[in-house]
C-alpha cells in the first residue's frame, strides 16, 4: 500500500514526470473491473476496496462505510457508482486512466483526480452481501446512455 501512496503523490505533485496515461473507454473499464476487486486510496488518504460483481453489485467498503446497497455500471466513457436507497441515493461517476499498473479515477464533473487504484483478480478479500442481498435497479436501469454492463442483478 505504501507504493500506492507514493505513486499517488508522484501523480499529484509531479504531473510532468508521471508516466503517460491512457484514458479507458467504458468497455475497457468493464473488462478490467467486472468480476474483480478494485482497491486503492482516495486523494484525501481514505482506503476503499470493492468487488465488482458481474450482477452489478459493488461489494466491500467504499471508504466511509461497508457497502449495503451499492451498484456499479459503465457508460461509454466512464464508470458510475450508486449508493443508498432511491430516496437518498448518491451517484459518483469517474473517467478512468491507466498509468503503468495503476488506475487513475477522475471525477467526471471536474476532472480532478479522486483516487488511485489497483485491480485484484477475482474477490480475494471475500467481499460479500453478508446474507442481505440487494439488486441493482431504479436509477441504474433508467440511466441515460446505453449501459455497457449486462443486465444487472436479478436477485
Amino acid at each position: 500500500m505504501r507504493r500506492l501512496v507514493l505513486a499517488l503523490l508522484a501523480v499529484l505533485a509531479l504531473p510532468a514526470l508521471a508516466p503517460a496515461s491512457e484514458r479507458l473507454s467504458g468497455e475497457a473499464i468493464e473488462r478490467a473491473f467486472r468480476g474483480n476487486t478494485v482497491s486503492g486510496r482516495y486523494t484525501n488518504g481514505g482506503f476503499f476496496t470493492e468487488y465488482h460483481d458481474p450482477n452489478g453489485q459493488a461489494l466491500g467498503h467504499n471508504g466511509w462505510q461497508p457497502n449495503t446497497d451499492a451498484c456499479w455500471i459503465t457508460k461509454p466513457d466512464r464508470i458510475c457508482y450508486y449508493y443508498g436507497p432511491p430516496s437518498d441515493r448518491t451517484v459518483h461517476c469517474f473517467s478512468v486512466e491507466m498509468s503503468g499498473d495503476l488506475y487513475v479515477l477522475r471525477n467526471s464533473g471536474n476532472g480532478m483526480v479522486n483516487a488511485l487504484a489497483k485491480v485484484e483478480l477475482g474477490n480475494p478479500r471475500n467481499h460479500t452481501d453478508n446474507g442481505t442481498p440487494w439488486y441493482c435497479d431504479g436509477l441504474i436501469s433508467r440511466a441515460p446512455g446505453p449501459p455497457m454492463s449486462r443486465k444487472l442483478a436479478q436477485r
